[in-house]
């Protein structure tokens, strides 16, 4: 291989590497870690567009886990029900305008005032209005 050859072939790669970082949104791990209290157990259903994840029963100190790809549009969503001692919440647990740049991966703790995002620093949310039903 002659020595412009050899610069081609590494600026391809350059290129192809640095278009692949920019165009393909990272993978996002994230973790609901339930934060009650003692003997608490939490139902968690999550759901995107395209996915249900189920529902999960996460005991007090325990944790689910799921990942998938961010849309390239900005687009992604996960929101959950969360019910425990007869309370139902929902919450928006990925929304990717708000925390794409924040984490990729995400670990929240959901406690009964809300859930609360662990990432460089701490983000609390509140509860929004109640919900009637797990869905």
């Amino acid at each position: 291989m002659n020595p412009l050859s050899i610069i081609l072939l590494l600026t391809l790669t350059s290129v192809v590497a640095v278009s692949e970082a920019i165009l393909i949104p990272p993978k996002v791990q994230v973790l609901i870690y339930n934060d009650l209290a003692p003997n608490t157990d939490l139902i968690v259903h999550c759901k995107s567009k395209d996915n249900d994840l189920g529902i999960r029963h996460i005991s007090y100190g325990n944790d689910f886990e799921f990942h998938f790809r961010a849309s390239f549009f900005r687009r992604t969503l996960f929101h959950c029900t969360f019910q425990w001692n007869g309370i139902t919440k929902r919450f928006d647990i990925y929304r990717q305008v708000r925390d794409q740049f924040v984490c990729n991966h995400c670990v929240w703790k959901i406690g009964p005032d809300g859930p609360c995002l662990f990432a460089d620093h701490k983000i609390c949310y509140s509860w929004g209005p109640p919900v009637s039903r797990l869905n």
